[in-house]
């Protein structure tokens, strides 16, 4: 299949893949204790690690998160493609309140003796292509009115993990390495005028005659190209509203992702209306016919 000639092959059987590649990979307990313990320098092992389900809390539409707790903390991790939201402390607010509903039974909040919580602590990994820096510290109470008025706090840890970033941290953890060498070539291959899903395809070749996520992708791979083309297009599209917000940008974009996400998803990344993608999905439809007959 030549660069630049765009595949012909059916989009819509990736309409339901919710799941992330990097969840896939990372909820893997071995996987995940060995990214911990090298981001924060412990020595957990996968026995240590409990994982909490707890979906579509952050990411409208995407599980690219993993909760879990170890040695009575809540960790959650994570993993963005498109630039960091300034919003996230309040949106893991919202998904610590609901883990906590999860973790204690209801009756319990309502008794006299005082209920232990795992403390959390949040962590997002960025791999997206714009400027960032290695480390980050975001908190809750930026976005407070009145920034004097601290009650309540919550912070969040950025590192991010393109390529070439915080490589003391890489050094420790291969898995983590390999993924940022993965998302590395796919972009590379793109730049070299590969179509998205042939970029991602020859990178999953690439990495398994390298060694790179090998038995990861022989698994996964075909799953891996279907999630990967769905997490590239959601970047664009967040891409898209934050660099410009332009009408007709966001149209586009959208038309783009019909064929592979769900006209509520679209609408949420794109921010327009429901209504407004349900007519471009019909005028889409339309050009489709009249090209047949």
């Amino acid at each position: 299949m030549g660069k630049g000639k765009k595949a012909k092959k059916k989009t819509a059987a990736i309409r339901n893949y919710k799941d992330s590649v990097f969840k896939r990979l990372f909820s893997d307990k071995t996987k995940l204790a060995e990214v911990y313990n090298a981001i924060n320098g412990t020595n957990y092992t996968a026995d240590d690690i409990t994982l909490v389900t707890l979906n579509n809390i952050i990411f409208i539409g995407r599980e690219n998160d993993i909760s879990f707790t170890i040695e009575g903390k809540l960790i959650v991790f994570a993993d963005h493609q498109a630039s960091v939201n300034p919003n996230m402390p309040l949106r893991f607010l919202f998904y610590a309140a609901r883990s906590y509903l999860e973790l204690v039974e209801n009756e319990a909040i309502y008794s006299s003796n005082l209920i232990k919580i795992p403390p959390p602590e949040f962590i997002v990994l960025y791999n997206g292509k714009d400027e960032y820096p290695a480390e980050k510290e975001l908190k809750l109470s930026d976005a407070f009115i009145n920034p004097e008025i601290d009650n309540l706090e919550l912070k969040v840890k950025v590192y991010n993990i393109n390529k070439g970033q915080n490589q003391e941290i890489m050094e420790k953890s291969a898995t983590l390495s390999d993924y940022s060498t993965f998302i590395a070539r796919v972009r590379e291959n793109e730049d070299n005028g590969f179509e998205r899903s042939q970029a991602i395809e020859k990178a999953v070749k690439d990495c398994i005659q390298d060694n790179i996520l090998k038995e990861f992708l022989l698994k996964y791979g075909s799953d891996v190209v279907n999630m990967l083309n769905v997490e590239f297009n959601l970047a664009d599209a967040q891409r898209v509203w934050k660099n410009d917000g332009i009408m007709v940008e966001k149209e586009r974009m959208a038309e783009k992702l019909l064929d592979i996400l769900d006209i509520e998803i679209i609408a949420e990344k794109t921010e327009l209306s429901v209504e407004k993608v349900l007519e471009l999905k019909e005028q889409y439809e339309q050009r489709l016919k009249n090209v047949k007959h």
